[in-house]
């Protein structure tokens, strides 16, 4: 069963860091492309980092360039998201997902987590 479980989530002052953690089960790293993406309040879901299956390709949206870094351990069928100098505007739920395609577009994502909550805020 595929499964995906995000933590790491949290309150964090703005200039702050978090680190969310993607923990996978049910298929291997290798095979999927693992994308994370957010959704704040009123707003639609945002493909802010992916990072390919094959090699470790990645990828930023503008948004977050600069200040987040995607990586995964394959021994710990695990994806990270390091986020640094985060802002009031990041605040959001943060989704892990999997798919198929090394694109921000989460509609050509499958499989999800059930999200984590990041407010940035003083």
């Amino acid at each position: 069963q595929v499964q995906l479980v995000e933590s790491g989530g949290g309150l964090v002052q703005p200039g702050g860091s978090l680190r969310l953690s993607c923990s996978v089960s049910g298929f291997s790293l290798d095979n999927y492309v693992i994308g994370w993406f957010r959704q704040a309040p009123g707003k639609g879901r945002e493909g802010i980092s992916c990072i390919n299956s094959n090699d470790d390709n990645t990828y930023y949206a503008d948004s977050v360039k600069g200040r987040f870094t995607i990586s995964r351990d394959k021994t710990k069928s695990t994806v990270y998201l390091q986020m640094n100098s985060l802002e009031p505007e990041d605040t959001a739920v943060y989704y892990c997902a999997a798919g198929m395609s090394f694109h921000s577009d989460y509609r050509l994502y499958s499989y999800w987590g059930q999200g984590t909550r990041v407010t940035v805020a003083y």
